[in-house]
């Protein structure tokens, strides 16, 4: 007897553990299917990189069948960095490490290796402030100089109280012009001198307006005189024609410059028109306007029919001569 049980021999004695390979063949369990390990699938090839170089001088390296190993740095086919300059290898100064002795060390034949530029924000640059250039300096300091002897000068002596500050001019013209005594009074001094045959129109408010009537009593002319401040004389004019024109054919002539007759006047224009006021009938019209020095602005609003412009036209020029001598 060697003291060793036959297997599956006799009942089972409890006192004794059963081993693991009695165990499964007392109790035979099928084993389950397993899922298909991930670690078992096969390994894709690393895609090219960007920064991989195809030089002639890279060495296959261990990897994936096809890739290249990458160049040490330093050597002829190390990438150049997308930064602008060389940047510096792994393991190198700049990453702490040991770095590589490369053989253009000496002579730097690849520039200096610098790592990315920093994404702070750059420091402002200070503005330079404004420098008087050398040869401006000296004549500076002598206008300097001279100003300060000036008013050194003016408080010793107290100024010259005796000195003839010359005439003074006043924009209000100096009346030289005496109208007669059937003169019509505008207002700053400005009076018309009527026409024979021309009556005033007392209604008339605004200034000073004559008319002359035909033989039938219908008006055959008129002639205004009229004043504002603190104008143009081409906007005055403008404003009496629009007046004048509105709600009515007409047809207006260019803006024209006249030579101012006197030199207290500073502006003088004329614009002309024509109104039809019904078929077959015309009335011709004209403005002329005067801008003293003062900023009296006179006007001569004038209107004719066509039948009576002639001998209308002869008594407006005696008229417009009495206007402008007493500006």
């Amino acid at each position: 007897m060697n003291g060793k049980r036959d297997k599956n021999q006799g009942p089972r004695n409890p006192w004794v553990r059963k081993t693991d390979a009695e165990e499964e063949a007392d109790n035979p369990t099928p084993e389950p299917d397993l899922p298909p390990s991930p670690w078992s699938l096969e390994v894709p090839a690393r895609p090219p990189s960007p920064w991989d170089t195809p030089d002639a001088g890279t060495t296959p390296g261990a990897g994936s069948p096809g890739d290249k190993a990458d160049p040490a740095p330093g050597t002829a086919g190390s990438a150049p960095s997308t930064w602008g300059s060389a940047g510096a290898a792994a393991g190198g100064p700049a990453a702490g490490g040991a770095g590589v002795q490369g053989a253009g060390e000496a002579g730097a034949p690849w520039g200096e290796r610098v790592g990315p530029p920093s994404l702070r924000r750059p420091e402002p640059v200070k503005k330079k402030g404004f420098k008087l250039p050398p040869v401006v300096i000296p004549i500076v300091a002598g206008l300097a100089v001279v100003v300060l002897v000036a008013v050194a000068l003016t408080l010793l002596t107290g100024g010259d109280d005796k000195a003839d500050p010359g005439p003074v001019q006043s924009l209000t013209p100096t009346p030289s012009y005496t109208p007669p005594a059937n003169a019509l009074p505008v207002q700053f001094g400005v009076s018309l001198v009527p026409a024979p045959g021309w009556t005033l129109l007392a209604k008339e408010t605004n200034g000073k307006q004559v008319i002359n009537y035909g033989a039938n009593g219908a008006p055959r002319a008129y002639y205004w005189v009229r004043q504002k401040q603190n104008v143009t004389a081409n906007a005055f004019a403008l404003g009496i024609v629009e007046g004048a024109t509105k709600d009515r054919i007409a047809q207006l002539g260019n803006m024209r410059n006249l030579e101012c007759p006197k030199d207290v006047l500073v502006e003088c224009v004329a614009l002309s028109y024509t109104l039809t006021p019904s078929p077959g009938a015309t009335i011709k019209g004209d403005v002329e306007v005067y801008r003293r020095k003062d900023g009296v602005v006179t006007a001569l609003d004038y209107q004719v029919t066509p039948d009576f412009a002639a001998t209308a036209d002869a008594a407006v020029a005696t008229m417009k001569q009495s206007v402008i001598a007493s500006l």
